[in-house]
């Protein structure tokens, strides 16, 4: 064979081997995209490779859409109908799942299993969360899930379906007799309070919030069971120690006043009865917090202070006139009345500045700052939701400033709460704290010591009389009222404020008006009060 021919036989050679090489890589390339063609067709089409997690992963997916037609289950029309029902009758639901555990499983092994968590949002809020199983099986040689009602709850059997229904309304807080403060049937109860008390719920109670219950019901539609929303222990209502039928005749009260009005109630114990004000007080709780010139209605700690450091007694003899100037202060009763010489419970009574004036100027420096702290002026508490000012009594820096403080000017200031502390003072002889809550304790930062009760017992007969012959004898017909009341200028001096503060069997309590000019107001929104 010639060289020449020899050549031309190895090229031709060569040339097949390119082509058979040419031909295999064209081949492979086609086989490799023929099956990514199939799989475009959708995503029901399974690999026979694809794991069971990574099945389980589509299903769920498909799941949280709400159709199942093309989800890798064994039965898709089934599935997609019953997921359908489920979704209308939990009202438009919407559910969010995530695969759980899926377990290792042999390649030869016919069936498996998967955990998934759900989680169910209703309109209102309100989520269902739960832990599902999914079964698998192989089936044409893929997984599949295998359909029954249990995929959409475990509980979930043959024949049974679910049903949602709102939840029964019930309160969040409830008052000392388990009426509604919060939620229920609460509309309009404790207005300047709804915001402190739904707060202090919202931490405090740890039930589900639910505002709907999911059962599972028979073919019949008879309850089978409550899968979510059922009351438990926790969901009972954090328990206040007001009562409504003191609330509402409180915020009755205010509600019928032209101008600003606030009335705080407690039980002598401590416990908070009614916290009220109206519209024209504003939406700031100046009843627990706002700081005031109590005016006379602070009498009862200069009379108190009299007793114990002035050497005086209830019946003894006192100089009531009409105008008098004591240091450089002149202080004039209400219309200048004068009684001439009097004791010093009818001094008390009838409210005369002129005697209080001369009293207080007699006492040391700290002592009716020592007085008002025996009534819980001068204390601290923390009141779970509650922000709250008792008062502020300090030591008088000069004669002139301790004739004005006896009868509640100057720089004495109350609040409504530190005026209803000091008559429960009075009337249990006891330091009391102020709570709001059973259950939840209120801390005392800076505490205080009540009178002793052989003066508390002379200053009770003095409250007394008030309400029998003096200025607040218009409450003779309210029962055994004791009480004090007060007027106390504010500002220039052109304006003042109106009080009574009192206490009638164990109900402690202070009526304070803003701008009213007299105490008459006071007195009459008080017997409106008692009366309700």
């Amino acid at each position: 064979m010639s060289p020449a021919r020899k050549r031309g036989i190895l090229i031709g050679a060569a040339l097949a081997v390119v082509a058979i090489v040419v031909a295999a890589v064209v081949l492979l390339v086609k086989e490799d995209r023929a099956p990514a063609a199939a799989v475009g067709a959708g995503e029901s089409t399974a690999n026979t490779q694809d794991s069971p997690a990574q099945v389980a992963g589509r299903f769920l997916r498909l799941f949280d859409t709400g159709d199942l037609t093309t989800a890798p289950v064994d039965d898709p029309a089934a599935a997609t109908a019953a997921l359908t029902g489920t979704r209308n009758a939990l009202n438009g639901a919407s559910v969010k799942t995530s695969l759980g555990e899926v377990p290792t499983t042999p390649g030869d092994a016919p069936s498996t299993s998967a955990t998934f968590h759900a989680a169910w949002t209703f309109p209102g809020g309100s989520v269902w969360k739960y832990e599902g199983k999914l079964d698998l099986v192989r089936n044409a040689g893929k997984w599949v899930v295998r359909w029954a009602m249990s995929v959409i709850h475990p509980k979930l059997e043959a024949g049974q379906r679910l049903a949602v229904a709102p939840v029964s309304a019930k309160p969040i807080v409830a008052d000392r007799d388990g009426k509604a403060l919060v939620g229920g049937d609460a509309a309009g109860v404790a207005p300047i309070l709804q915001g402190a008390l739904s707060k202090v719920a919202s931490g405090e109670n740890s039930g589900t919030g639910a505002t709907v219950t999911v059962s599972r019901v028979d073919a019949s539609g008879r309850p089978v069971e409550t899968l979510f929303g059922q009351a438990a222990e926790t969901d009972k209502p954090l328990v206040s120690t007001l009562s409504v039928a003191s609330q509402n005749a409180a915020q009755k009260a205010v509600d019928g006043f032209g101008g600003s009005a606030i009335i705080v109630a407690m039980k002598t114990s401590g416990e908070l009865l009614a916290v009220a004000q109206n519209g024209a007080a504003g939406n700031q709780p100046k009843a627990l917090s706002g700081l005031y010139a109590p005016g006379s209605a602070f009498k009862i700690a200069t009379a108190t202070a009299a007793l114990q450091q002035g050497g005086v007694t209830a019946d003894s003899p006192l100089a009531c006139p009409g105008s008098e100037q004591i240091g450089t202060r002149t202080l004039k009763n209400d219309n200048g009345f004068d009684l001439g010489t009097v004791s010093l419970k009818t001094a008390f009574a009838a409210s005369c500045n002129t005697t209080f004036g001369r009293l207080a100027k007699q006492l040391p420096a700290d002592g009716l700052a020592k007085s008002a702290s025996q009534f819980g002026l001068n204390a601290d508490f923390e009141i779970p939701g509650l922000a709250t000012e008792t008062g502020r009594v300090e030591p008088s820096s000069s004669g002139d400033e301790q004739v004005e403080a006896g009868i509640g000017q100057g720089r004495v200031q109350v609040s409504p709460l530190g005026a209803a502390l000091m008559a429960a003072t009075v009337a249990t002889g006891k330091p009391v704290v102020p709570k709001l809550w059973q259950g939840l304790e209120t801390k005392v930062n800076a505490g205080y010591q009540a009178p002793p009760a052989g003066v508390l017992n002379q200053v009770r007969a003095m409250m007394r009389e008030v309400c029998t012959t003096g200025t607040a004898k218009a409450l003779k017909g309210s029962g055994a009222v004791f009480g004090k009341t007060g007027t106390a200028q504010f500002g220039s001096g052109a304006d003042a404020n109106g009080w009574f503060v009192g206490y009638r069997g164990d109900v402690a309590f202070a009526v304070m008006l803003e701008g009213s000019n007299d105490s008459k107001p006071a007195v009459q929104l008080a017997a409106k009060f008692l009366a309700g």
